[in-house]
């Protein structure tokens, strides 16, 4: 196949920051993507509506000219979010989830919940006002594994969520693990989950055979073989639990290369292209446009783009970084080459 002509897809998962970090990124996914969810973990983190709809205004402000983008606002919930303000959010046509982060879980997750079960009113909230949940799905005991901190969030944690209201739509962010694409396959049809292209392209061999290679460490971090096959799998499936979200997540390189580098990986410069790579090597090319272009859309109940995007067969090089002006951002790939490529 030398071409392929989808639906245009959208990012159900991705930071693009703000200030100037967001105008170097911001252009990569207005190039591939129609919307995408906005994730809320600023410094101060956006927690209200008012606070959702300012830096959706700075956002528009830095789509390139002559770009269809949309970005879709998120709300960081915390053990002071109201009720009031999740019917704000719930009746807002620019809002469209709220995100819990376990405190100390991830990058700015510090203003994150401690205490998941004390926020079982918030959840009953949401569900009675029918928008979303958006979990990070990792405990944060000092004692449990890193590797097994996805595992033990679904025992612990999601599977009573999920009992509890059955009513809520749930979306388990960015899966690593075998044992949570299990979960979500057999959970009612309000739970779905996203898959980014470094769960599926890699496994923690990138992360740590032949020095720490920082730039592939993100949180949850990446697994074992075993995972990233169920993974793939569940890319690959058609089924419509499963789809796009990229958790693109830039930081500044000297921030990544560092002594006590941050978590996260940017991939919104190529991140359609990573994904075609994984459905080829699959043998799944037809059902990429199902995982990138109409899952996310029905799950959050919104309309399917009419516009296409096509990829041609074409290897082309990553360039060893992004920005200027004092923002330097390393990208999954970086110096490697992707077989694909947007035209």
């Amino acid at each position: 196949m030398k071409t392929l002509t989808i639906t245009r897809p959208d990012d159900w998962h991705i930071h693009v920051r703000n200030g100037a970090i967001l105008k170097t990124v911001l252009p990569h996914t207005a190039r591939q993507f129609a919307r995408a969810i906005i994730m809320p973990n600023l410094k101060p983190p956006v927690c209200t509506v008012d606070q959702a709809l300012l830096y959706r205004d700075e956002i528009l402000e830095a789509v390139p000219q002559g770009a269809d983008f949309t970005p879709l606002m998120t709300l960081y919930l915390t053990s002071s979010t109201t009720e009031a303000e999740i019917k704000k959010a719930a009746e807002s046509q620019h809002i469209h989830a709220f995100k819990l982060y376990p405190a100390g879980a991830t990058t700015h997750s510090d203003s994150g919940v401690s205490d998941i079960k004390a926020a079982y009113p918030l959840f009953a909230a949401m569900e009675k006002h029918q928008i979303p949940l958006l979990i990070h799905g990792e405990v944060t005991d000092e004692q449990c594994d890193i590797f097994d901190r996805e595992k033990a969030f679904i025992g612990k944690y999601l599977t009573d969520i999920v009992e509890q209201f059955p009513g809520l739509r749930v979306v388990l962010e960015h899966v690593t693990t075998a044992e949570a694409v299990q979960f979500v396959e057999a959970a009612n049809q309000n739970i779905a989950a996203t898959i980014t292209p470094q769960h599926l392209l890699y496994n923690r061999n990138a992360l740590l055979v032949g020095g720490i290679r920082p730039h592939y460490y993100c949180l949850p971090i990446i697994k074992r073989e075993r995972h990233r096959l169920a993974l793939v799998a569940a890319a690959t499936s058609g089924n419509p639990k499963f789809f796009l979200g990229t958790d693109s997540a830039p930081h500044l390189t000297n921030l990544k290369e560092s002594s006590c580098g941050c978590a996260g990986c940017y991939s919104a410069h190529a991140a359609l292209e990573m994904y075609a790579e994984v459905f080829e090597a699959a043998d799944s090319l037809d059902k990429l446009e199902g995982f990138a272009s109409f899952y996310g859309a029905d799950f959050y109940r919104l309309p399917r783009n009419s516009s296409t995007i096509t990829l041609q067969k074409t290897s082309w090089n990553v360039p060893s970084s992004y920005g200027e002006n004092g923002i330097l951002i390393t990208p999954l790939k970086a110096n490697e080459s992707v077989n694909w490529k947007t035209q």
